[in-house]
């Protein structure tokens, strides 16, 4: 019987395998040859100077042995998947001749020597190195390396005479014994049938640690079962190499399906073609891989993972995240998307579509800073949905309906949304102006002649940053008290109508004041505008469209913070500051079929050749001396 259900799990494998499951990856990462081959050539990138400087003194790293083999004007892949019913990573490469894949193989790997044997299939051939669980298979247009990542759950003794206890958040009471009919994973190829077997896979549990079937009898006959000459894990290594043995007679059948009758290669409808490189991550899954490192410490530690948010949940949240890259001439930028599910997507929306409160703008500067950053959200809309979204993530079988409603409410009655709202509105931005020089006192520690520490104090002139923080509170009192209350602690001293923090010198005197809905925070007055100029106008209009906005302008700050810079460090900063001009970000307030965009981007003052190449220019520059 064991055989029979060995049998139908590598038939129902090698079948599934040879379909086609779409949008079923927990990653997917595509790098656009296509696209990027367009706008710099490959071999300009691998033959620059700085790299070839650096493969001379490394020659392991030398990329440019794989321009024979590899198309890099075509589409490269890597996906996967974390928790599927068969795990699994699979990079394809485009290649340009078979003949070649080969020779590296025996000359590098060390095939069809000491290192194992390529095994030929007719149309197609795999090398699986010797110790290791990848395999290399290729035909006369693709490499494939692919290798399933399933592992047996680790054990550990809960007591000496107590049998072995499954760690993972899978166990396998015995594997390939018992088994249990479960959906066919997903595959990647051909065209699904309409009626796809089932696999029959080790019977799971996912939500509690499993104890191994011991037969029935003493603690005696337990340690016997599981203990070998004192050793505790000797039966472990056995079935440690059993596993090995049936996942590796999976593997090749999977690779069997993946090329028998032609292979395909993987596509994705999450990639983004027009990107130079584009990648997508299924968030659940990620975190329901990253949930089973603190699953286990909690499970040996009284079993409190029980309570923990369930796996699932997780991807009730956001869907998925796509993370595109794009190098052009005149700059270089990431666009981050966040898809969230459409209950969230909801919420979201409400948070990041907050209306400004203008006075802000007041304390705006008239002219274009060294830098800034401004945030505007809903606070009163994230303090409404807050108990909603946490009972979402919080369903748990540990945990009764009755159990979360009573929690949510316990938490929006006490929790004033609107009142608690006020304390912090939602508007927040900080400002970079500029450097100035201040003396100031500090503290020098050093011995004297019989070893006994001595400190003294002196005058030193140092750069400090000018800067402020703005934010709004329409709290009607709480603003006023929490000033009045710094005074009587003697934190905060009256200075006219502002506050000055104590112990503060070193960096400029930083102040607090108040003018009704405006806090500012900051170490200058100097700045200030009004309302008024080119950049307080420029700033309105950005943030009419985004919830978040930001640039950095990179030119002015190395000039200004590298004003004593001399020598080297000065030539350093003088070709950094006539490079690049600035980076932003920004984020709209509008989510578009229930996804937020992030879009940080790097400008560069040159627009003669790809930013790649510049970049590899400057690089060369710095460190030319």
């Amino acid at each position: 019987m064991k055989h029979f259900y060995i049998l139908i799990f590598l038939f129902a494998t090698y079948f599934t395998f040879g379909q086609t499951s779409p949008d079923k990856y927990d990653y997917f990462v595509q790098f656009n040859g296509n696209q990027l081959s367009k706008k710099v050539s490959i071999n300009e990138v691998l033959n620059h100077p700085i790299l070839t400087k650096y493969i001379s003194k490394k020659p392991d790293f030398d990329l440019r042995q794989y321009t024979s083999i590899i198309q890099l004007d075509q589409k490269i892949t890597i996906h996967g998947n974390f928790l599927d019913s068969v795990p699994f990573y699979q990079v394809t490469i485009p290649i340009k001749n078979k003949e070649a894949v080969r020779q590296y193989l025996i000359e590098k790997q060390g095939a069809n020597d000491k290192n194992g044997t390529i095994e030929e299939f007719g149309k197609y051939a795999v090398f699986t190195p010797s110790g290791l669980k990848r395999s290399f298979v290729w035909n006369d247009n693709y490499l494939v390396i692919f290798e399933l990542t399933k592992r047996l759950p680790n054990k550990f003794y809960a007591s000496p005479d107590g049998p072995p206890v499954l760690n993972d958040s899978i166990g396998i009471s015995e594997a390939y014994e018992d088994t249990v009919i479960v959906d066919a994973p997903a595959v990647y190829g051909v065209e699904e049938a309409p009626n796809p077997p089932k696999i029959a896979e080790p019977s799971i549990v996912r939500d509690e640690p499993m104890v191994a079937d011991v037969p029935a009898g003493s603690a005696e006959t337990a340690e016997q079962d599981y203990l070998y000459d004192g050793n505790p894990y000797e039966e472990y290594t056995a079935e440690q190499a059993e596993f090995d043995k049936k996942l590796a007679e999976q593997q090749k059948e999977i690779i069997k399906g993946l090329f028998e009758n032609g292979f395909t290669t993987p596509s994705f409808s999450k990639i983004n073609v027009s990107a130079d490189i584009s990648t997508w991550v299924n968030y659940g899954g990620f975190m329901s891989s990253f949930y089973s490192l603190y699953n286990y410490p909690l499970a040996l530690f009284g079993g409190y993972d029980k309570y923990l948010p369930m796996q699932k949940n997780f991807g009730n949240f956001i869907k998925g995240i796509n993370l595109d890259f794009y190098f052009d001439n005149d700059n270089a930028r990431i666009e981050e998307v966040v898809e969230y599910a459409t209950d969230i997507a909801a919420v979201v929306s409400k948070i990041s579509d907050r209306k400004i409160n203008k006075n802000i703008f007041n304390y705006f500067p008239a002219e274009k800073p060294l830098g800034y950053i401004s945030y505007h959200a809903n606070t009163k809309a994230a303090l409404e949905n807050f108990p909603s979204l946490m009972s979402e993530l919080f369903q748990n079988p540990k945990f009764a309906k009755e159990d979360i409603t009573l929690i949510t409410d316990l938490i929006s009655t006490i929790v004033d949304e609107e009142a608690t709202a006020k304390l912090f509105d939602g508007d927040l931005s900080a400002f970079l102006y500029d450097t100035k020089e201040v003396e100031v006192m500090t503290k020098k520690y050093d011995y004297d002649e019989n070893y006994e520490e001595k400190i003294t104090e002196e005058k030193v002139k140092k750069d400090i940053p000018l800067f402020s923080v703005i934010f709004t509170s329409t709290h009607p009192t709480f603003g006023d008290k929490l000033l009045q209350l710094g005074v009587r602690k003697k934190v905060l001293v009256p200075n006219g109508n502002s506050y000055i923090i104590t112990g503060t010198q070193e960096y400029g005197d930083i102040f607090i004041a108040k003018d009704k809905d405006v806090v500012i925070v900051a170490n200058t007055k100097d700045y200030f505008g009004t309302g008024k100029g080119s950049f307080a106008k420029d700033a309105k209009k950005e943030l009419s469209k985004n919830y978040i906005s930001g640039k950095l302008d990179i030119a002015q700050t190395v000039k200004t913070f590298g004003k004593k810079a001399k020598g080297s460090e000065l030539d350093r900063m003088t070709k950094i500051s006539s490079q690049f001009s600035d980076v932003s970000i920004e984020s709209p307030k509008k989510l578009i079929d229930n996804k937020l965009k992030f879009v940080f981007k790097l400008n560069s003052f040159k627009s003669d050749k790809n930013i790649i190449l510049q970049t590899l220019d400057l690089a060369e520059e710095m460190t030319s001396k």
